[in-house]
Formats: C-alpha cells, sequence, structure tokens
C-alpha cells in the first residue's frame, strides 16, 4: 500500500503530474531522492493500492504510464488516476482535462520536450516552495487593471498566462518561454534551455516579453518586464549558449537583446536555493548591501556597468547569475584592460573563469553564508 500524503515523494509526483501533465523520467532528481522516485515510479506503473492519509479513501489502480526512450522517455497519469486528482483539490481534475485535451497527449517529440522544460521549471519552483498548480493560482484576466497576483512568489506556466484570450498572444507567445514568475511585485520570464544551447527566435520573444508586460500590468501592477529567469542542466551549456551569443553582432538575435537582466540557475540543489535567493524582494541590491561599504558603490557612475570600486579595482557582483550583466561587463573590461574582479558562488566559478578566460580575478563565496546573512 502506498500512502499519498502532500509532503511525500508519491504525493510530489502526483502534484506535479497534476499540473504539468507530463514529467522527464531523467529528471525525477529535481523531485527528491532520484533512486526512491525511480523505484515510486516503477511501482506505479503496476496496479497498486493507494490510500489518502487525510480522508482514509483507498483506491487499487495502474497509476502511471511511462513511455519513449532516451530524454523523451516521459512519465504520465492514467486515466484510473483520475478520482486520485480529486484527492488533491476538487479542482485538479476539471483543470487537467481543459488543459491537456481531456488527457490527449502527443507523440511528437516536439510536444514532448515542450512539456518537459515547463514540468522542469515547475518542479524547480515546487521545490523552492512557490505555488505553481493552475487549480491554485489566481485567475488571471485582461479586462481591467486589478491587484490578483499576490506579492509571495507563484509561478504560471505557459498555458495559463495563454489561456487569458489574447489572438496576438496566442499566435506569438511562448515558442521558447515556458511561463512567469511573479515575486514581490516584480515579474521574470521563464525559459528552460535543459541540456542544449539557447535557441532564440529575437521577434518572437520580443512579442512575447510585451505580451507579458500587458499580462503583468493588468494583474499586478507592474510596468515593465526587463527580467528573465534561465533554467539549465549544466555550466556547459550556458558556457557554450554565451559563446554562441557572443559571435552574433546582431543585438535583435541575441538573448540579451530582449531582457536587461537574465538569471542562469542550474537545474539542480544549487539552483533551487538560488532561485529562492533570486525571488527576493530586492535581492541583487541586498547582495550589493552585504559584500559592500557605501564609499565604494559604483552607484551609476562610470561608463560601464560594475557593482563597486575598491583599490582601483572595479567589481561585479554576480551572485544573481545575471549572465546579460555579466557579458556588457566582459564587453567593457576587455575593451579597457581594466583590473577588474567577479564575485561568485561556489558553484558558478567553473563557467565565470572559462568565460572571462582571465580578464577578471575570481572570488567565491561560500552560499550558506549569504543565506544565513540574509536570515534564510
Amino acid at each position: 500500500m502506498i500512502h499519498i500524503r502532500p509532503d511525500s515523494h508519491a504525493g510530489s509526483l502526483l502534484n506535479i503530474l497534476s499540473a504539468t501533465g507530463e514529467f522527464p523520467y531523467s529528471s525525477l532528481r529535481l523531485l527528491g531522492n532520484e533512486r526512491w522516485l525511480r523505484a515510486m515510479v516503477h511501482k506505479l506503473t503496476n496496479r497498486q493500492t493507494l490510500y489518502n492519509s487525510e480522508s482514509g479513501a483507498r483506491i487499487t489502480c495502474k497509476l502511471l504510464n511511462l513511455s519513449g526512450k532516451g530524454s523523451g522517455k516521459t512519465i504520465r497519469l492514467t486515466k484510473a488516476a483520475f478520482p486520485i486528482l480529486e484527492w488533491i483539490s476538487p479542482k485538479a481534475l476539471v483543470m487537467y482535462l481543459d488543459l491537456y485535451n481531456n488527457h490527449k497527449f502527443s507523440g511528437d517529440s516536439a510536444h514532448i520536450e515542450r512539456n518537459h522544460r515547463i514540468a522542469e521549471s515547475a518542479a524547480m519552483c515546487m521545490r523552492m516552495g512557490m505555488e505553481y498548480k493552475p487549480y491554485k493560482v489566481p485567475k488571471l484576466q485582461n479586462e481591467m487593471i486589478i491587484s490578483v497576483i499576490p506579492s509571495e512568489p507563484i509561478f504560471y506556466m505557459s498555458r495559463c498566462l495563454k489561456s487569458i484570450g489574447h489572438s496576438e498572444m496566442n499566435k506569438t507567445m511562448f515558442t521558447r518561454m515556458v511561463g512567469a514568475i511573479f515575486s514581490n511585485h516584480k515579474c521574470f520570464a521563464v525559459y528552460n534551455t535543459r541540456n542544449s544551447v539557447m535557441k532564440w527566435n529575437g521577434m518572437g520573444e520580443f512579442k512575447a516579453r510585451h505580451n507579458l508586460i500587458e499580462i503583468a500590468r493588468m494583474n499586478a501592477g507592474i510596468n515593465d518586464v526587463d527580467s528573465a529567469i534561465l533554467f539549465g542542466q549544466s555550466d556547459k551549456i550556458l558556457l557554450d549558449t554565451l559563446m554562441v551569443n557572443e559571435t552574433n553582432h546582431r543585438l535583435e538575435f541575441r538573448f540579451d537583446g530582449i531582457y536587461r537582466h537574465i538569471h542562469f540557475v542550474p537545474l539542480n540543489e544549487y539552483g533551487i536555493r538560488l532561485l529562492k535567493l533570486i525571488c527576493m524582494k530586492d535581492a541583487s541590491k541586498m547582495f550589493i548591501d552585504i559584500l559592500f561599504e557605501s564609499d565604494s558603490l559604483a552607484n551609476g557612475l562610470g561608463s560601464f556597468e560594475y557593482d563597486a570600486y575598491i583599490n582601483n579595482k572595479y567589481i561585479l557582483c554576480h551572485l544573481d547569475g545575471d549572465v546579460a550583466r555579466l557579458i556588457r561587463f566582459k564587453e567593457a573590461i576587455s575593451v579597457n584592460q581594466y583590473d577588474s574582479e567577479v564575485i561568485c558562488f561556489e558553484f558558478q566559478a567553473d563557467y565565470l573563469r572559462a568565460f572571462l578566460d582571465g580578464l577578471a580575478k575570481i572570488k567565491v563565496l561560500e552560499m550558506s553564508l549569504v543565506e544565513t546573512e540574509l536570515g534564510l
């Protein structure tokens, strides 16, 4: 007998599938203990008795289907799982059937890949403690300016954003964007490059950003969206993306040409902790405040972006993983040959060393020290 509780591995898997429709088998580590979860998935592809720890209800069924191979191997619910969705929420089954075409999924690899990008992003938000389930987040609207989005972090999948009804949005939006995070009166577009170099459709993403601005304005009173979160599986993927980006001289086709700030968040435990930091109110400013004395701050002075000037050295804080600022910083110091330093967390150091290639000294801070300083 398998107990279904909100805080259990089985409960987490059921919750994420109720929201995203399917989940990549290769990314089970994002939900918790990978070995335990793989064993659980294989159990649930056979008939098992499931027990609702809150209501005492029981049902015996095959809960999951497992199909595909390699990176396309995917986990989906069976129709027999429908009564169990109602254990989660009275709205869960209705929303699930509405979002996923009455439980009809495409076997096309491109559709599966896109669903996996969304699912991994939702898993990161779930692990951070953010609400992400479509039947739990406030319903968005496009009729008037009204504050429906709370100040605490919340994730809207792209399907929820598209359901508002903008005809132009449905034509142009979300070819790469997987959703949006709202946190402390700020909106982040969300992308997930997974294990491949980020592909960027300049004009499409430009339109997507402006449609997202309209959503943010109508539902949260936010007048601009200048930041994005970029999930990715490894430093190598980010480094390859940065290198490809450098060779493109047409700004409209560069991934830093649409958003002023792009925060790279790895799809791992460090990334979950970093996401929590980024979503704090005035996160980047708080990093600066704990690192530098006020008389050393840049305060917008100079011809390029940096955070502090100490002992004739230009210093950039990269604790928030903002690779768009990193690109601008590298462009400036490579031209002017400034004595420079970049402050980062330990898991960011390798890609910084490779990308900057000796142009700046790398100073590493322990993440736990920063978290303690910020009261986390």
